[in-house]
């Protein structure tokens, strides 16, 4: 009963507009940027349906936001996670928690810190530092953890090189220093952590940016006809708009 509660909390009415996605070039990289206004777009975070299944893939949660007269307007995967689908860091939806702040060092890209934390609520967004965000306890609506931070307070990583050979195909988010708008951006080609974070500062101007993948690196953008398929996917974030005809 409470999955399904929580399964009807999720699918409230939604504002009208869609996020504004496009492709951009810079410094010879290809990405898809989606751009969304928090004070006019209903963005969310997403795991399990109502039957406690990661949805897993964009197709079936739109297709569970239509029965209630709603649909995607973008989405994309938005953290990292382990087999069964559960995320590795923090996850809150709806105000509730299902996996705890993880502070520590780590293998991997999660555990290169400082890693951080997307927090979500009604009209704002965040990225913070996780421990900052530890420390703060900050009151997230949703909230998902991924690392590393690609931007921390206008500085790129520490660990990032500029003359790195490490490329992949890779997605992550970056919010505006007023909170009201964020930037979710996916690269065409391969491209380094330094070149991805100089993405969201210098070109997006986002003070702080967060990344959420590599290799299963997705974008769901009907706009642009576009739907990347896959493996299925743990957390997903994107906006809910009315169904169109």
């Amino acid at each position: 009963m409470r999955l399904w509660a929580a399964l009807a909390l999720m699918l409230w009415a939604a504002p009208a507009a869609a996020a504004d996605c496009y492709d951009l070039e810079y410094q010879e990289n290809s990405y898809t940027v989606c751009q969304v206004n928090l004070t006019s777009e209903d963005l969310r975070l997403f795991l399990y349906d109502g039957e406690g299944a990661p949805w897993g893939q964009f197709r079936k949660l739109d297709q569970a936001l239509q029965a209630q007269g709603q649909q995607l307007g973008f989405a994309m995967n938005a953290g990292m996670y382990h087999q069964d689908r559960s995320p590795v860091g923090h996850y809150r939806q709806n105000g509730a928690e299902l996996m705890r702040v993880i502070p520590n060092a780590g293998p991997g890209n999660f555990g290169m810190l400082p890693n951080g934390v997307l927090c979500l609520n009604s009209g704002a967004a965040s990225v913070i530092e996780t421990l900052a965000y530890n420390a703060a306890q900050p009151q997230c609506r949703d909230a998902s953890q991924s690392g590393p931070m690609l931007v921390i307070d206008g500085k790129l990583h520490p660990r990032f090189l500029k003359d790195s050979t490490s490329r992949y195909i890779r997605n992550g988010v970056g919010v505006s220093e007023d909170g009201l708008t964020a930037y979710f951006a996916i690269s065409n080609n391969t491209v380094t952590f330094y070149e991805f974070a100089s993405l969201f500062r210098d070109r997006l101007k986002t003070p702080n940016a967060l990344y959420f993948d590599g290799n299963i690196s997705r974008l769901y953008a009907p706009d642009m006809n576009r739907h990347d398929g896959g493996f299925p996917m743990g957390p997903i974030v994107g906006t809910v708009t009315p169904m169109t005809n």
